[in-house]
């Protein structure tokens, strides 16, 4: 069921100061109960790794997210799971998100889990119990741009991808949205040829979303935008 999405990025940042970036790059789709078994000299580009997510300490991806379940007195009781991420690439990987759509026994997705990572390396789940067309809401819970304080509201439509990617976040506080993202591309198949068209056309693809971020906030902050001091508990790694 593995497949590739070369997708577009965008974010809108509509207050203090209006801003927009766009990042052309590319994800995973992937069940990790089966992940994709690619040729060896392949391995490089695409490795998926338990470390990198949920709290780092559990032997497997599946593993972890259903401790993490557990602990919020959930269970899948057998269901599939289906995930969205970046893989690391030549051992790097930076995810700003990853998405679990976590599925019943009857197939039908039950739960939705939203893995926010920052670029201080601390990370973060949002447990969210969709409506049918995928949308859902939450408290801010975490820092995760220096421009902005932990405080208000997401709110997030996450359908479960098909032949099309399009997932959006809006972040409201009380004067109004502070921030969009949207996510949109179109499915491919996982081939070895494909990887490698992505990888050319996107070279070191984790890194290159993780220093856009950087230079586009030594841009806001030369434009004098105010850095949010974090609280203790905002680089945290989190799995609850």
């Amino acid at each position: 069921m593995a497949a590739l999405y070369p997708c577009t990025i965008t974010h809108v940042r509509a207050r203090p100061t209006r801003y927009t970036l766009r990042h052309r790059t590319y994800l995973w789709l992937v069940d990790p109960d089966h992940l994709p078994r690619l040729p060896w000299p392949l391995r490089v580009l695409a490795r998926f790794d338990a470390r990198d997510h949920f709290g780092g300490d559990r032997p497997t991806i599946r593993a972890g997210l259903d401790a993490f379940l557990a602990r919020n007195g959930l269970r899948l009781d057998g269901g599939m799971v289906t995930m969205l991420t970046q893989a690391r690439v030549f051992g790097y990987v930076f995810n700003p998100l990853t998405v679990y759509w976590c599925h019943g026994p009857d197939g039908g997705v039950r739960y939705v889990v939203a893995e926010v990572h920052n670029t201080y390396g601390g990370r973060h789940c949002y447990l969210l119990r969709p409506a049918p067309d995928g949308s859902a809401s939450t408290a801010k819970q975490f820092y995760v741009s220096p421009f902005f304080a932990v405080d208000g509201h997401y709110r997030m439509r996450l359908p479960l991808p098909r032949q099309s990617l399009d997932l959006t976040v809006h972040l409201d506080r009380s004067e109004g949205r502070a921030f969009s993202a949207r996510v949109r591309g179109e499915r491919r198949s996982a081939t070895a040829a494909q990887l490698l068209r992505l990888a050319v056309r996107h070279p070191l693809s984790p890194l290159a979303a993780a220093a856009a971020i950087r230079f586009h906030g030594v841009r806001l902050y030369l434009r004098g935008l105010p850095v949010q001091p974090r609280r203790g508990d905002d680089t945290r790694k989190d799995s609850a």
